[in-house]
């Protein structure tokens, strides 16, 4: 950590010092900060006692960006501390330090980073390195990247690195090392006869490869085989054979796109494979890996279509083969959900996370907004949206009779390209209506029907299913007394006879706009089948806003369940107390 300081010291505070001692060379420092602090109670209800909260009464996770900008040279850095980490957060975040920092300089058609970045290649198949502080997910890349534009519309990248964990220093036997390219070709740009014409078209494919020391490693496998015993019977017996395997010390993986736009219309597709790869995701089989991922979208005035799909086999990417936490850390990749998030705390007690090892999943959504002064649409407009979702397996086969899918040190299966399983994993069909009533009252009512494989998407069992079929029901009203002061009221239902039976939620939320909110909420398990687990869920809060400063004040009672950010999920444990956060940018 103390080269971590010091590289700070030059990069960050050096050009901070300077700048407000002068201001010279037109130096810029920008930055943002925001504190998550929690209280934490017992709660007999939720079974929270004195001897499961432990330490863990306080948690407190924050951060401060400091960024410096002067002509074409920008560095920056993070501060972090996690003193405890807040309750659904790994604890191996404990500690405070600076787990990123950058030095940037561009020079004609060149672009330098040295230090942590984020990149992605197209849509993230082979590469995306992002952070999303909600999840506590971070897997930025520490090393080297480079951007040149040799010629017009023409942009190669590269880059090497390793990524962060926690904050544990790289080690050779920790985890890999990163090695990518990338390269946009915009073809309009390149061929002087394509400039003026109203298609557009773009041409893009990545490469990275994955450097990790080879190490043997030895598995047992059981095979079942009968014996004829000498008075004539046959036993069933079970022969333990022991394997040595060698895993592979680079895995490469490549991707090749396509986006294609013309007025309202867009098609982007992209395609990519990976070298086999046993991992603890795929229980260390040598399958290689497939992936499909293409959207279509048209707006025009009133009227938006969206489709897309995917199809992935065997797509867990990481720089550990050894890794299989939740939420999953040291990705390489990063493989889309395309299911709708929801903004209504109902609608996302079932979210969607992509399943990496074997997926198809389509999603469609129709936006359309009925004209002013017709029947339907009135004085104001009517906007309509429907959304329809989908996840299912893929069709896994056996290589041979005597070996089991997902066999260690096998082949694990054979699929064939955009095969569809009958094992479903989640089905969303949902309805939003938005309608201006009159310049007072806002209304919007929404329907959700939702199917969620329970063992599937949160115990990882593939060989069974528990489906949930959840009913869900929002009215959404906003009342605006004048400019500045407005309610809004917004009552929700679930109902289900699987899992945790029927729900009802009620909010209201007062704003003094642009500085003050008020709000009570409750969500109310009335329908569970265990009447000493009908537990009502509620919750106080009230935020100040001042500029870019703003503080917010919760109590009350957090729900265990999945959070989930673009199919990425981290689990939340159930909770009682105060919450405090308070944002900052400058």
């Amino acid at each position: 950590m103390h080269n971590y300081y010091r590289i700070v010291w030059i990069l960050v505070f050096f050009p901070i010092m300077t700048y407000s001692q002068g201001l010279i060379n037109g130096g810029k420092v920008t930055g943002n900060v925001q504190v998550d602090a929690q209280v934490y109670q017992e709660d007999d209800k939720l079974g929270i006692t004195d001897s499961t909260l432990n330490y863990k009464e306080f948690g407190m996770n924050g951060f401060a960006n400091i960024l410096y900008s002067n002509g074409n040279f920008n560095a920056g850095a993070r501060f972090e501390g996690f003193l405890n980490p807040m309750v659904g957060f790994d604890p191996r975040y404990e500690g405070v330090g600076v787990p990123y920092w950058f030095a940037n300089y561009k020079t004609g058609s060149l672009e330098f980073t040295a230090g942590h970045f984020y990149e992605q290649f197209g849509s993230g198949l082979i590469l995306r390195s992002w952070e999303e502080w909600t999840l506590g997910y971070d897997n930025n890349i520490y090393g080297f990247n480079a951007k040149f534009s040799p010629v017009q519309g023409v942009t190669i990248k590269g880059l090497v690195g390793v990524q962060r964990y926690f904050w544990e220093p790289y080690e050779p036997d920790s985890r890999g090392i990163v090695r990518g390219f990338d390269g946009d070709f915009y073809l309009n740009d390149i061929f002087n006869g394509l400039e003026d014409s109203k298609t557009r078209i773009t041409l893009g494919g990545s490469f990275v490869s994955r450097y990790e020391k080879s190490n043997s490693m030895t598995f047992n496998r059981k095979y079942p085989f009968d014996s004829i015993m000498p008075y004539g019977d046959t036993v069933t017996w079970t022969k333990v054979n022991t394997y040595e395997y060698q895993l592979p010390v680079n895995v490469g993986s490549w991707a090749g796109r396509f986006n294609l736009a013309h007025g309202g219309f867009n098609f982007y597709a992209e395609y990519a494979e990976k070298d086999n790869d046993p991992n603890a995701t795929n229980n260390f089989i040598y399958k290689k890996g497939q992936a499909l991922y293409s959207t279509f979208s048209y707006s025009t005035k009133g009227f938006g279509l969206f489709l897309a799909t995917k199809w992935i086999d065997n797509m867990y990417y990481k720089s550990s083969r050894n890794e299989s936490g939740n939420p999953p850390m040291l990705d390489i990749n990063y493989l889309p959900a395309i299911s709708k998030e929801h903004q209504y705390s109902l609608a996302t007690m079932y979210p969607y996370a992509t399943k990496q090892n074997g997926e198809f999943g389509f999603q469609g959504q129709i936006i359309y907004t009925f004209p002013k002064k017709s029947t339907l649409g009135g004085k104001y407009g009517t906007t309509l949206t429907a959304n329809y979702s989908f996840a299912n397996s893929i069709k896994k086969e056996q290589i041979s009779p005597e070996i089991p899918i997902d066999s260690t040190g096998t082949d694990g299966y054979q699929t064939n390209f955009f095969s569809i399983g009958d094992l479903p994993f989640y089905r969303d069909l949902n309805f939003l209506i938005e309608k201006k009533i009159n310049s007072k009252i806002k209304l919007k009512a929404a329907y959700y029907n939702q199917t969620y494989n329970l063992n599937v998407i949160e115990e990882e069992l593939f060989d069974d299913d528990v489906m949930v079929y959840a009913n869900i029901g929002v009215i959404d009203f906003t009342y605006k007394f004048d400019r500045r002061n407005s309610l809004r009221t917004e009552l929700q239902g679930l109902w289900t006879k699987e899992d945790e039976g029927d729900w009802a939620a009620l909010t209201l939320e007062y704003n003094v706009s642009p500085t003050w909110f008020f709000s009570v909420m409750d969500e109310y398990n009335y329908g569970h089948p265990d009447t000493d687990r009908q537990i009502h869920y509620y919750n106080v809060s009230f935020g100040y806003t001042d500029n870019t400063n703003r503080i917010s004040v919760r109590y009350g009672r957090q729900r265990e369940g999945l959070l989930c950010v673009g199919g990425v999920c981290r689990y939340v444990p159930a909770s009682t107390g105060l919450t405090l956060t308070i944002t900052s940018s400058f």
